[in-house]
């Protein structure tokens, strides 16, 4: 039994079916409806995918549902979508991920005949006898697995392209739990030709020949899952990886996007940065919805007024996305400019004393003990997984000093606002 001259198979993981994208709860009726489905619009895309580009069969490497199941609709959805496969002659192996164990309907999900779900008591091998394939997976029997279950997985079988499905943080990975963790030498040295990874979120080819692949999600979830996801095309001739091709599936696009606003004096040249920068990222969808998070940065003269009118100036941004395309809608608007450096200049005046005053006041260290102790009350209140020391670290340095701008702002140019709308 020899390996089939030449074949395509498709890579994908983290399909998170019916999860919500996060921070697009409060947007307007007709949004909330297009964004709703996102996750199922990119899993229907990803079957017809593999049925036009000729795929042998599909791998998924875990979490494709979205914790515990909702709406069994969802499963049934996803059976549907199996159906199309099998309908095409395309097999499936997939695994359970972390999300998928806690998934009350994912272990005893009742799929079509050319789904295999591996079992959860330990590895096992599935061959492909005209392919010439074999794949290993283990599925996770609970989420919070911590062991090194690479190590569980048996050996290639020779004469064979050898295919092992694991969700896994290979070597850590900032952001996400550290699930079944291996290393990257270990996977390379099992022998072999090709590991499917889930869990991390971003694609990312980790070695070649054999190759270790995180496929990435299908659609990004919030905007730390920003660019185009999708999953892995892959094509081997002769035993052996020719081409992985990442195909772009998402069907709403995040993206984090900084203006640098640097001399920037009125509101219609910030306007045209935010503009050009939209138009950018509106092209690069390729006719996708876009979830745009900006951050406004670089020294302005707008400074003041952009921290001191906030709701004027989120209202500014909106109608400037809102001339781009019917289809961008702004997720979160930060602002991080800061005012033009200038001399110190002595002001006897009793503005230019009370000015002098918040910036001597204004430091971390007279603010900090005080505000670190709000912070401690308020983030013992939140939910553990959200409690993280950069956020504290971030607050700590961010508050002081947008108070003392929004204060100086008050104080020495009042009138700036309007004079920067013209």
């Amino acid at each position: 039994m020899a390996c089939m001259d030449e074949f395509r198979f498709l890579h994908a993981a983290d399909l998170h079916l019916d999860s919500p994208l996060l921070g697009l709860t409060e947007k307007s009726g007709d949004y909330a409806r297009l964004v709703a489905d996102a996750s199922r619009r990119a899993f229907s895309d990803m079957v017809s995918l593999a049925v036009e580009s000729g795929c042998r069969f599909v791998v998924l490497a875990g979490d494709v549902f979205d914790g515990d199941l909702r709406d069994t609709q969802c499963g049934l959805f996803f059976i549907n979508g199996m159906a199309r496969l099998q309908a095409a002659g395309i097999r499936v192996f997939m695994i359970l991920g972390n999300h998928d164990a806690e998934n009350r309907f994912a272990k005893h999900l009742r799929v079509t005949d050319n789904v295999h779900l591996f079992a959860t008591s330990g590895a096992e091998t599935c061959v492909m006898e005209d392919l010439g394939v074999a794949v290993h997976g283990h599925s996770f029997a609970r989420r919070d697995v911590r062991d090194n279950i690479a190590r569980q997985y048996p050996p290639p079988v020779p004469g064979l392209f050898n295919i092992g499905i694991l969700h896994t943080a290979c070597q850590g990975r900032e952001g996400h739990e550290s699930y079944a963790p291996c290393t990257v030498e270990q996977l390379v040295n099992h022998g072999y030709q090709y590991w499917a990874l889930g869990h991390v979120h971003t694609r990312e080819i980790l070695h070649e020949n054999p190759y270790v692949v995180y496929a990435g999600n299908l659609q990004g979830r919030h905007a730390r899952e920003a660019g185009p996801k999708g999953a892995s095309l892959v094509t081997v001739r002769g035993g052996e990886v020719l081409t992985v091709e990442h195909r772009v599936l998402d069907a709403v696009r995040w993206a984090c996007e900084a203006v640098d606003l640097n001399a920037a004096t009125t509101y219609a040249e910030m306007g045209s940065r935010i503009r050009a920068a939209s138009l950018d990222l509106v092209a690069r969808a390729q006719g996708r919805p876009v979830a745009l998070r900006l951050e406004l940065v670089g020294a302005t003269p707008l400074h003041a007024s952009l921290i001191r009118d906030a709701h004027e100036l989120q209202l500014e941004v909106e109608a400037i996305l809102a001339s781009v395309s019917d289809h961008i809608w702004l997720e979160r608007l930060r602002v991080h400019t800061t005012a033009p450096a200038r001399p110190e200049v002595l002001d006897p005046s009793t503005g230019g004393r009370i000015a002098a005053d918040i910036r001597s006041a204004a430091t971390p260290e007279a603010l900090q003990a005080e505000l670190d102790t709000i912070l401690t009350t308020i983030l013992d209140r939140m939910p553990a997984h959200t409690r993280t020391e950069e956020m504290r670290a971030a607050i700590l340095h961010d508050v002081p000093a947008r108070a003392r701008d929004l204060a100086l702002s008050l104080v020495e140019n009042p009138e700036a606002g309007d004079n920067a709308h013209q």
